[in-house]
C-alpha cells in the first residue's frame, strides 16, 4: 500500500514536489497552508540607493520583478548592477534568468546562514533592502540593524490561509490514519498547519518533516518532535530524504 505525504506549500509549488514524490512511489495531498498574492500599492524604490539587496524566497523574486518590469523596467539594470543575495538555489537561478548576479549562495538555504557568511564590515554603516512577505520572521533585518547598518523592508506579497472547508478535510485524513507524513517547507506552512488543525497532537506513526533548520527550528518551538531533515534544502533532496526514509528504497 502507497505512503501518503501531506504537501503544505502553496499550489503553484506545489507541483514539482508532487512529482518528485511520486517517482519513489509515494502518494500526495496537497493541503496549502499558504497560498500567496501580490501586496498592492508598494512602489519600486531606486535600488541604486542600497549597498545590497536581499531576496529570500521565489515569491519574492516572482512579484518583484513583475512590478519592477511593469512599471519601472529601467530599474532592472540597477539590479543587474547591484550587489544582490538570495536564499536557495531556486531563488538565485530565478534572479540569474533576469541577468542578475548573485553573491555565493551559502551551504544552508536559510537566512541565518546567509548572515553569517556576510563580514559586519560589510553591512556597518550601509542601507539595504529586504524584499519580503506579509509571515517573514525579520532574521535578515534585525542581523543588519545588530551590526550597525539599516534595513528598508519591502513586503511584495502576503500570505492567504486556508478555508475551513480544506482544513476539516485534512484534519479527518489525519485522524483517520491517511496521512503517513506531513512536509513542511518554511515556518509559515507549519505554524499556519497547526493553528488550522487547532491542536499539535500528531497521531502515532506519522512522521514530520522539514525543508532546512529554520522550518524544523520553528516545528520544535511548537513542540513538534522532526523526524526528516534533507542534507540539502531544497525540493528534490527533500523529496529524497522523505523516500529514504518511508520507503527504504534508496
Amino acid at each position: 500500500m502507497k505512503k501518503t505525504v501531506l504537501v503544505t506549500r502553496p499550489k503553484h509549488q506545489a507541483e514539482p514536489f508532487v512529482r518528485a514524490l511520486a517517482e519513489y512511489g509515494l502518494d500526495s495531498v496537497v493541503f496549502p497552508t499558504i497560498e500567496i498574492r501580490p501586496v498592492a500599492g508598494w512602489v519600486v524604490p531606486d535600488l541604486t540607493r542600497f549597498a545590497g539587496i536581499f531576496f529570500t524566497s521565489a515569491n519574492s523574486v516572482q512579484f518583484f520583478l513583475e512590478r519592477l518590469l511593469e512599471q519601472s523596467p529601467d530599474e532592472l539594470k540597477n539590479l543587474q548592477k547591484a550587489r544582490v543575495w538570495a536564499v536557495g538555489k531556486t531563488t538565485g537561478g530565478d534572479l540569474e534568468k533576469h541577468g542578475v548576479t548573485i553573491e555565493p549562495l551559502p551551504k544552508s538555504a536559510d537566512a541565518v546562514s546567509l548572515m553569517s557568511g556576510i563580514d559586519a564590515s560589510e553591512i556597518e554603516g550601509k542601507t539595504f533592502l529586504f524584499l519580503r512577505g506579509s509571515l517573514s520572521l525579520g532574521t535578515i533585518p534585525q542581523v543588519i540593524n545588530e551590526r550597525g547598518g539599516t534595513c528598508v523592508e519591502l513586503t511584495v506579497y502576503e500570505n492567504i490561509k486556508p478555508s475551513q472547508e480544506e482544513t476539516e478535510k485534512v484534519r479527518q485524513l489525519l485522524h483517520e490514519g491517511k496521512l503517513d507524513c506531513l512536509s513542511f517547507t518554511s515556518p509559515s506552512t507549519a505554524i499556519n498547519f497547526f493553528e488550522a488543525m487547532g491542536s499539535r497532537t500528531i497521531p502515532e506513526g506519522v512522521l514530520v518533516a522539514a525543508i532546512g533548520t529554520t522550518t524544523s527550528g520553528a516545528l520544535e518551538k511548537l513542540g513538534i518532535r522532526v523526524d526528516i531533515i534533507p542534507e540539502y534544502f531544497d525540493g528534490p533532496n527533500f523529496a529524497k530524504a522523505i523516500a529514504k526514509v518511508m520507503t527504504d528504497e534508496l
